[in-house]
């Protein structure tokens, strides 16, 4: 038992380490680990756990995770290995909302979920989000009331065009992104576009990202394919609807530095191929994700499915 949580220990630190945390000051910053708010962890009490992490003086260890002004940002519960680390949801719920730390993190060394308490459940990762991508996720909070209220007219994606023929939403265009609009309206999180081949669905999904980017309620959009073809296809069309105002790029052909775009395009073998999503991607890097005819791939029914917030933490 004892090696099992010392194991566990020795885990949780190195993916604490690998995302950037740390328990002491160095010359490239703060230490930004606490054992309790105010208290910084001094070498002799990292030996003083032993191999035990929860038979302690004070009861269970969590790590406090600061952000960068060392406020309290995430609670992280380890447990050990042999233990379901949900069996520390509720204490780290309490101990969280105590601290006004948005944020827990439940490990037992093998087995890791993210919760962001203001949305939805905790969700399996499979890496420590780092401060930085949570600071992002902190600072996201989507209007659904300036999602409703953004005027979509015939025009609306010519100011964004960057060359080529004007493109002008025809009148089913516009309703169908009034329609989603309007759903939104009443909490709904996920949409779906079902049209006719050659009927627009990407310049529908040009107005719909367009529509999120705009308003902050989306700062990265992922856009999933099912063929070689239509990655491309999707890259030119919102290169030239939207390139005046929004960064698109084909992860595969840009994997050092996707993240200074908004709109990242892939297909949805090259990311399911041996679940290679969860290392690409933490759960707070996408606010939006479009599958564009994937349904084959990702259980959707048919046409354009559009996933958004908690919904779009599918991956």
């Amino acid at each position: 038992m004892k090696n099992k949580e010392a194991k566990a220990r020795i885990k949780i630190n190195n993916l604490l380490e690998k995302s950037g945390w740390s328990f002491f000051d160095t010359k490239s910053g703060r230490a930004n680990i606490e054992l309790e708010p105010n208290v910084k962890i001094l070498q002799k009490q990292i030996d003083a756990f032993g191999e035990d992490f929860e038979s302690v003086k004070n009861g269970f260890v969590d790590f406090l995770l600061l952000d960068e002004d060392s406020f309290p940002l995430v609670v992280l519960e380890a447990k050990k290995e042999d233990k379901n680390p949900l069996d520390g949801k509720e204490q780290a719920r309490r101990y969280a909302q105590t601290l006004n730390a948005r944020f827990v993190m439940l490990s037992n060394g093998n087995l890791h979920y993210f919760w962001d308490l203001e949305q939805g459940n905790p969700e399996i990762i499979t890496e420590f989000p780092t401060q930085e991508s949570l600071k992002h996720r902190k600072q996201f909070k989507p209007n659904n009331q300036n999602l409703v209220s953004e005027v979509i007219d015939d025009d609306y994606i010519t100011s964004s065009q960057k060359s080529g023929e004007l493109r002008i939403l025809r009148p089913y265009q516009i309703n169908a992104v009034k329609s989603l609009q309007k759903s939104a309206q009443t909490g709904n999180t996920r949409f779906l576009f079902e049209m006719a081949t050659s009927t627009g669905k990407t310049l529908i999904s040009a107005a719909v990202i367009k529509l999120f980017l705009r308003i902050g309620n989306a700062k990265r959009i992922l856009f999933l394919v099912d063929r070689l073809e239509l990655e491309n296809q999707a890259y030119k069309n919102f290169t030239q609807c939207l390139g005046k105002d929004y960064i698109a790029v084909i992860y595969k052909q840009n994997r050092d530095d996707w993240k200074k775009a908004e709109i990242v395009i892939s297909t949805v073998q090259s990311l399911s191929s041996q679940d290679k999503y969860k290392k690409l991607f933490s759960p707070t890097d996408f606010d939006l994700l479009i599958a564009d005819e994937s349904h084959r791939a990702i259980g959707c029914n048919s046409g354009t499915d559009v996933f958004y917030g908690e919904k779009a933490k599918i991956l």
